[in-house]
């Protein structure tokens, strides 16, 4: 029975949440001192009597999220005395090895919508610290985090991202789980790109769902339905590296609770439903200078980017197919890599294709940017970004000639075996990841894909949805 007057939990209204996260977002990109920003939040937190909880977030080695709400008192007690179980994390530490650590990162602070997460909360970042104190090599918001720091003091560069991130709103709560035992999916809308009614169920969860993510100082710029039935996608500006991966995590948070509160389920599988387009998260990078210049940009270059922006590019390209797997993690991504569908499966850099896995959108000296479409939108994003930055900057490039790798056309790898087999084999990709986390991610994938039908064809599964990263429960994994 709920007694009113008893409790007096913090609620905040969207226009204060928008001002406070907004302010928060900036200090982050001006790299206010954390130890600064840590005494700020520790004073707000003591002070304001009605938070009954801070919600700790940290992200596994397949981008699952994962959410401990810790009591305001304890935590204020003993922040740096959070630890968990790392062996209930797939991918995480070994069972004789379980315990892990939190380490709050504090400026990636969020005052939240009381009607999504619940009144009296606040939710943080952390990064997975091991048992003495040590990054842990498989937390990959960690690594982009250090990268990116590294980046800004030794060159003054950073790295800015701009995540288009696509999903489907179908019927009915928790769809994903239960396909195996209905064997579809029901659309709720089939208006089709653009055409939906102000008031249909798609159009009310894209407007609250942007809603939501304006609050939290996303910088919005336009939402819309997409191509497929059913599916949509809201866009919002760039931002740096590790703010827009933790955006990508709270996108798809909020998407699904706001779908879930009206009995609709949120879907980012990439290729749900056999024979329509499949979903993306079109990522779009530029680096800056000490000064905010981009470094992307040339008014006079070939398609208006800079030499440094066709670097990047042709040694992304030169290592497509390794570093794919990180791209597109699931067996279910490599539907999606289907031509018949505007698939971003070739491996060519283009201004105007869009089966290219890499395209030159027009831009400016503020807008210039190098966009990759063949990631996925249950890639882990922080991985996937880490991987980019390290190879794009620093990775081995082709010995063909210029005119020659880029008008070749490559492809690809159309299934996860082959995905998993090239990884696997490149000691690219083990540089990069490190040799431990290298083959710990291929044996998850491949775990995964052993788990699924060998010959995939082209109707979509019911084992690739089941035992899929961001969908399957540990109960189903224990099984076997």
């Amino acid at each position: 029975m709920d007694t009113p007057g008893l409790r007096d939990f913090l609620e905040i209204p969207y226009d204060r949440l928008e001002e406070l996260n907004l302010t928060a977002r900036q200090e982050r990109l001006d790299r206010r001192p954390e130890d600064e920003v840590r005494e700020e939040r520790v004073r707000y937190l003591v002070d304001e009597k009605r938070i009954k909880a801070v919600t700790v977030c940290f992200t596994d080695l397949e981008g699952c999220l994962h959410m401990l709400d810790y009591d305001k008192k304890f935590l204020l007690s003993s922040p740096d005395d959070l630890t968990f179980d790392g062996s209930a994390i797939r991918g995480f530490a070994a069972q004789q090895e379980s315990d892990l650590r939190l380490d709050l990162d504090w400026p990636a602070f969020y005052w939240l919508p009381a009607d999504i997460f619940g009144p009296g909360k606040v939710l943080v970042f952390a990064q997975v610290r091991d048992q003495d104190g040590s990054p842990y090599p498989a937390d990959f918001r960690g690594r982009l985090k250090s990268y990116c720091d590294v980046l800004h003091a030794e060159k003054g560069i950073t790295c800015n991202v701009a995540n288009e991130i696509e999903g489907f709103l179908f019927e009915g709560l928790n769809a994903e789980q239960h396909y195996h035992e209905t064997g579809h999916f029901e659309f709720i809308s089939t208006g089709g790109y653009y055409n939906s009614l102000p008031g249909s169920l798609l159009r009310k969860f894209i407007d609250t769902a942007a809603e939501a993510q304006r609050a939290m100082g996303f910088n919005n710029e336009k939402d819309h339905p997409e191509v497929a039935p059913s599916q949509f996608e809201m866009n919002y500006s760039q931002a740096e590296a590790v703010i827009a991966c933790d955006q990508v995590q709270l996108y798809k948070l909020l998407c699904r609770q706001v779908a879930q509160n009206t009995g609709l389920t949120a879907s980012f599988l990439p290729k749900p439903v056999t024979n329509v387009n499949g979903t993306g998260m079109h990522a779009n990078l530029s680096l800056s200078d000490a000064h905010g210049a981009n470094l992307f940009y040339d008014v006079d270059g070939e398609a208006g980017v800079s030499n440094l922006a066709w670097d990047f590019v042709d040694r992304t390209l030169n290592s497509a197919q390794e570093m794919c797997l990180v791209l597109n993690s699931s067996v279910n991504a490599y539907r999606r890599l289907d031509p018949r569908f505007e698939a971003p499966n070739q491996i060519i850099a283009s201004a105007n294709n869009r089966g290219a896995m890499i395209r030159i959108p027009l831009g400016s000296a503020k807008s210039a940017r190098v966009e990759f479409r063949s990631i996925a939108p249950d890639a882990n994003a922080y991985l996937a970004t880490y991987a980019l930055l390290r190879i794009g900057l620093d990775g081995p490039k082709s010995e063909e000639p210029e005119e020659q790798k880029r008008s070749r056309t490559r492809f690809l790898p159309d299934n996860i075996y082959d995905g998993i087999r090239l990884f696997k084999g490149s000691q690219l990709m083990s540089d990069v990841l490190g040799e431990t986390v290298h083959k710990r991610f291929w044996q998850l994938k491949q775990a995964s894909a052993e788990r699924c039908p060998a010959a995939l064809g082209s109707q979509i599964k019911a084992a690739e949805i089941q035992f899929h990263h961001e969908v399957t429960n540990q109960y189903l994994w224990g099984m076997f």
